[in-house]
């Protein structure tokens, strides 16, 4: 074989190790991509994750928990997409909403920012809070007293919370708390609401620290409409105390809250 040739077939290799990774690459690049899609198509369709950052859900949610929200409970609509692309119109495979889920939803006066509360009045109903009771329709939830929730704050004082159990008519049952030096705020006697159609009227289960329904969209939540609502919050997967991010794992011991793991969201 003549030199000629050895040069021509050290060429023709060079060039199919060249060939082969660039295929390498774009089959890399192809991946990524596709997982991409298939992240954000399950993000945006079937399951969200979100975190707790106040105490408005206390103690049934707390700061620290790490959630997943089914998005397919109540349907679809633009602001089940990430920054609401309207390209859903209204709602699409819509269910209704039920008095006691809990639900997170796009703030109506400002859609990038998200909350979470239970919902306590569907269309139609009427809401109002007496004496720091719920009233549905005229009539008083039907309550239980608990034992109180006690805990240490930040600066060791002891802080003591009721504990009362609600069940709404649809037999769904849940504990609100109640702080007692509060009894008797703006918050535990409201006007008469009416719950217009296509909306739905939210609290939140720490009913003295939640600002929600009670308060006008202005400066609250006001009624929530429902192509607002994300989806139904379904799970804890994890959760640490509030000194500690997810990724501040250098945290996570003795932070971590275990028997909170992988619970069902009453």
């Amino acid at each position: 074989m003549s030199e000629k040739e050895d040069k021509a077939i050290a060429k023709d290799l060079a060039k199919s190790v060249l060939l082969k990774e660039d295929e390498s690459w774009t089959d890399f690049f192809k991946t990524i991509f596709y997982a991409f899609l298939i992240a954000i198509s399950f993000r945006t369709f079937v399951l969200q994750p979100f975190s707790i950052p106040s105490e408005s859900m206390l103690k049934n949610l707390m700061v620290g928990d790490f959630l997943m929200v089914s998005k397919f409970s109540y349907g679809y609509s633009k602001h089940s997409l990430p920054w609401s692309l309207p390209l859903i119109p209204g709602r699409i495979f819509a269910s209704d909403v039920e008095r006691g889920d809990v639900v997170v939803f796009r703030l109506p006066r400002d859609p990038g920012t998200y909350y979470i509360k239970r919902i306590v009045g569907v269309p139609g109903d009427k809401i109002q809070v007496k004496g720091g009771r719920l009233y549905l329709n005229d009539e008083k939830i039907p309550t239980k007293q608990l034992d109180d929730y006690v805990r240490t704050d930040e600066y060791g004082h002891e802080e003591r919370f009721h504990r009362i159990q609600e069940t709404m008519p649809n037999g769904k049952s849940y504990v609100t708390l109640d702080i007692r030096y509060m009894q008797g705020s703006m918050a535990d006697d409201t006007d008469v609401y009416i719950v217009p159609e296509g909306h739905y009227f939210a609290m939140g289960d720490n009913r003295d620290n939640s600002q929600d329904s009670r308060w006008p969209s202005s400066s609250g939540v006001g009624y929530v409409p429902a192509e607002n609502i994300i989806g139904k919050a379904q799970w804890i997967t994890l959760s640490f105390d509030n000194n500690s991010a997810l990724w501040e794992f250098w945290k996570w011991f003795p932070a971590e809250r275990r028997e909170r793991f992988f619970t069902k969201i009453n």
